[in-house]
């Protein structure tokens, strides 16, 4: 029986379809009835899965901080400073 197990985990992987194929083995696996060799096939899948959603949110959390950095400097640029109290 071929299951998505043979599918790999590639960068072309969008971060909900791998979250979702993720959520997927999660729920098969603690279904049980499977075999060893399937249960070892979906935990392989599983890692490859957690790390592609990894990458997605690294990446996401990068693009944030360098969103936030650049909108720092602009605002020293501009000598606004975060918190400050005018009067």
């Amino acid at each position: 029986m071929a299951t998505k197990t043979a599918q790999p985990a590639d960068e072309a992987l969008g971060y909900e379809q791998a979250r979702d194929e993720l959520i997927d083995v999660v729920r098969r696996l603690e279904a049980g009835g499977t075999s060893l060799e399937e249960s070892l096939a979906l935990w392989e899948r599983g890692e490859e899965l957690a790390k592609v959603c990894r990458r997605w949110l690294d990446g996401a959390r990068a693009r944030l901080d360098a969103a936030l950095a650049e909108e720092g400097e602009e605002a020293e640029g501009t000598g606004e400073t975060e918190g400050a109290d005018e009067e």
